[in-house]
């Protein structure tokens, strides 16, 4: 099963429970809203922290959950999870707290979370070494484009820059979160290896994400780098317009 398709299926909710005009505070419904979208918070900073093209994380489950008021200043959660590393199929129990902060501005939500050791254990060096070392001595830039197609099939050589996409990407989709938003990534309608430099490889990419509470795709223009020793830097974001006229991408949900 390819890794969108996995992805995909740890993002269907159980949509029971009419839309909450005031978040539940104290235990929640793990199935429910509030508890899955912090827990898809957790998700994507575990692969802004440890993600990489042989390294990527799902949520499985959410198992419990608890929100309180933080004074005036936010709102707290307090989350047991199972992460589901996808690429090893290694599956570990988690503790996290997400924090959202309040104010006129919004801020990136706030994100601890146990370390997951298992999840770690793995060890990519090797696969990330021979996948930076043929790279960097192409003589031709890699280009891709709609990884997944619309069949949902992405070629085995262009997995790890589908990979790669998604963890760059879930640093959009960290800053991005909030109490009422829940991100998946969509497709990557376009990523191009620009010219190697300090000794990181380079990409520009198109990437659609899915806003599965209001339904839109959104579109994004990243600039990112990546080396097996400095892992993935995210170097400057866009938001493009909205495209009319766009494919539309392979459902997330």
């Amino acid at each position: 099963m390819c890794c969108h398709c996995r992805l995909s299926q740890n993002s269907v909710l159980e949509v029971e429970a009419a839309e909450e005009v005031v978040m539940a505070t104290g235990e929640l419904n793990p199935n429910h809203y509030p508890a899955q979208r912090a827990a898809k918070v957790v998700q994507h900073y575990l692969n802004t922290r440890h993600g990489s093209p042989y390294r990527l994380f799902g949520l499985q489950r959410v198992h419990s959950g608890n929100a309180e008021d933080v004074a005036d200043s936010g709102r707290k959660y307090q989350l047991e999870i199972s992460v589901h590393e996808i690429i090893s199929n290694t599956t570990q129990k988690c503790s996290a707290e997400v924090f959202f902060p309040r104010g006129e501005k919004q801020l990136s939500a706030q994100v601890k979370a146990s370390p997951c050791e298992e999840l770690l254990s793995n060890d990519v060096k090797a696969q990330e070494e021979a996948l930076y070392q043929r790279y960097s001595s192409n003589q031709s830039l890699m280009s891709a484009e709609y990884l997944p197609d619309s069949y949902g099939h992405i070629e085995p050589d262009m997995k790890p820059f589908w990979h790669l996409a998604i963890v760059a990407s879930s640093s959009i989709m960290l800053n991005e979160s909030t109490e009422n938003t829940l991100y998946n990534m969509a497709q990557v309608a376009n990523i191009t290896q620009l010219a190697t430099e300090n000794e990181q490889l380079k990409f520009q990419a198109h990437i659609l994400l899915h806003e599965m509470v209001s339904q839109e795709i959104l579109h994004w223009k990243l600039l990112f780098s990546w080396s097996s020793a400095g892992g993935v830097t995210v170097l400057q974001t866009e938001q493009l317009p909205h495209c009319h006229e766009c494919e539309k991408p392979p459902a997330t949900s």
